[in-house]
């Protein structure tokens, strides 16, 4: 008997496309425009073996459908399908149960390759029925995680369905590419919601102060300990705890850090209790962590453990078709903020967003777009205004956003010359000609002293000396 897929969607061109896909691949397909079509098919004996659906549809709403099915056969595949593709969306997906979540628009081979995959593991071996906890209010993403661009739905559709699990996760991204935003979103829609979650950049606290913040004290245990302090894996007991970079965490902790994910158990400092917490840890960095255990200055098991899943985040600049609604939502924010009326961006304003690096990213973003209403003149905020902003966060943070651009925008052409030639191999003597003129140039600017250009540059002299040679003096400044 062949397998039969349900596919459940309001919109007539999709539910056609995808139904003849199917069929052209083989199955028997049935396509309704409504859940409740489907329901009531169901109720009159026809078979499904598994459910392409919808979300949002008049009527039973496709979450409402998943859980109608659910309550049938906890075991049935359903595939979820929205161009909403938001956290809640696919949270709520993955959280009632759905096998996989497709963004549309999608290409016909996804969900045809799916539905083989799917099918063949039902066929193997049913699946265990896990059925959802206790419903819960779908809430709202936080206000800046959002975008429509194709990296950002990928990034929606994996908070989703990494929110369900009591495991690890390791966020990578660039300064203010929204770590914490997404540490935020994968506690809001797990089931450890109702419970605490805590936030900690480990960069910004002293050492010597980090251990007492993260495992608490007991009074007396240390000059000044008066009293005794709960650390942040007891507040966040029984919910999650965001650690920010994590990569600068000092040796000693890392080991503390260790045995609290490997035993679930700590003590504060000075203190003889053996505490137990049961904490979801969500880690975060900028750094490439696995250079930074070759270089012996991060724990190798500890990575392991801290990765175990990994959220890499995408830059503005590769998304950048997604700056448009964010300005939009910051003008907003930052006018609502300063109790003035409605401020929009003119569409060269935008335009010129658009082009604009960001090395900051969305945080950078947020800040021009609150500098731009501060500064507006009238309701419209013209494209020479975004300009003006932009030379005068250049000017008052000298050496970082634009020159940053310059060096990087180089870089990239010179890659992309490389890779429309053909050229293989090319990355080492990329990196070469990278290090030896960042070397050189500093050797020139220190007028060839060695130690001092070292010093500035944050490496051993000797590292000069191998690179450039023992009579390399650096290029004149200028």
């Amino acid at each position: 008997m062949s397998p039969r897929i349900f596919v459940v969607d309001d919109d007539r061109t999709v539910r056609f496309v995808l139904a003849e896909a199917l069929r052209d691949a083989g199955f028997a397909v049935q396509a309704f425009d409504s859940a409740d079509a489907a329901l009531a098919a169901l109720g009159a004996g026809e078979r499904a073996d598994l459910v392409f659906t919808d979300v949002r549809m008049p009527g039973t709403g496709g979450l409402d459908f998943l859980e109608a099915l659910r309550r049938r056969d906890a075991t049935l595949p359903v595939v979820v399908m929205s161009a909403y593709t938001d956290v809640a969306t696919t949270a709520g997906a993955f959280r009632g149960g759905a096998r996989d979540y497709l963004p549309k628009p999608f290409d016909l081979d996804t969900p045809v390759q799916l539905a083989r995959d799917l099918l063949k593991a039902r066929e193997g071996a049913v699946a265990k029925a896990v059925g959802p906890e206790a419903p819960a209010p779908e809430p709202e993403g936080p206000p800046q995680l959002v975008g429509g661009s194709a990296p950002m739905r990928d990034l929606f559709r994996a908070i989703g369905r990494y929110a369900q699990l009591p495991l690890a996760v390791l966020v990578t991204g660039e300064t203010g590419t929204g770590k914490e935003l997404v540490a935020r979103a994968l506690h809001a829609e797990s089931p450890r919601a109702a419970r605490p979650f805590g936030a900690r950049n480990t960069a910004a606290i002293p050492a010597e102060l980090l251990e007492s913040e993260l495992f608490g004290h007991e009074a007396g245990a240390f000059t000044g300990a008066n009293k005794r302090h709960i650390g942040r894996f007891e507040q966040a007991d029984g919910g999650t705890l965001f650690l920010d970079e994590i990569g600068d965490m000092p040796a000693g902790l890392q080991t503390r850090l260790l045995r609290v994910l490997a035993e679930g158990e700590f003590f504060r400092v000075g203190g003889r209790e053996l505490i137990r917490v049961d904490v979801r840890v969500i880690a975060a960095t900028h750094q490439d962590l696995v250079a930074r255990v070759r270089e012996g200055r991060f724990r190798e098991d500890l990575l392991h453990r801290l990765d175990v899943l990994r959220l890499s985040l995408p830059p503005l600049r590769e998304r950048r078709e997604d700056i448009p609604l964010l300005a939009a939502r910051f003008i907003n924010e930052a006018a609502q903020a300063m109790g003035l009326g409605t401020r929009r961006l003119a569409t060269a304003a935008i335009e010129r967003l658009q082009q604009h690096a960001f090395q900051g990213n969305v945080r950078e973003l947020r800040n021009l777009c609150f500098r731009l209403v501060a500064l507006a003149a009238s309701e419209r905020i013209p494209a020479a205004a975004v300009d003006a902003a932009l030379r005068d966060a250049g000017v008052a943070h000298a050496g970082s956003a634009e020159p940053d651009s310059a060096w990087r925008q180089a870089l990239e052409a010179a890659v992309q010359a490389r890779l429309a030639q053909g050229t293989q191999g090319f990355a080492e003597a990329l990196r070469e000609a990278f290090d030896e003129t960042l070397l050189a140039t500093a050797l020139a600017h220190h007028r060839g002293h060695r130690q001092r250009a070292a010093e500035q540059l944050g490496i051993g002299r000797n590292t000069v000396a191998r690179k450039l040679g023992p009579g390399r003096r650096g290029r004149k400044p200028g």
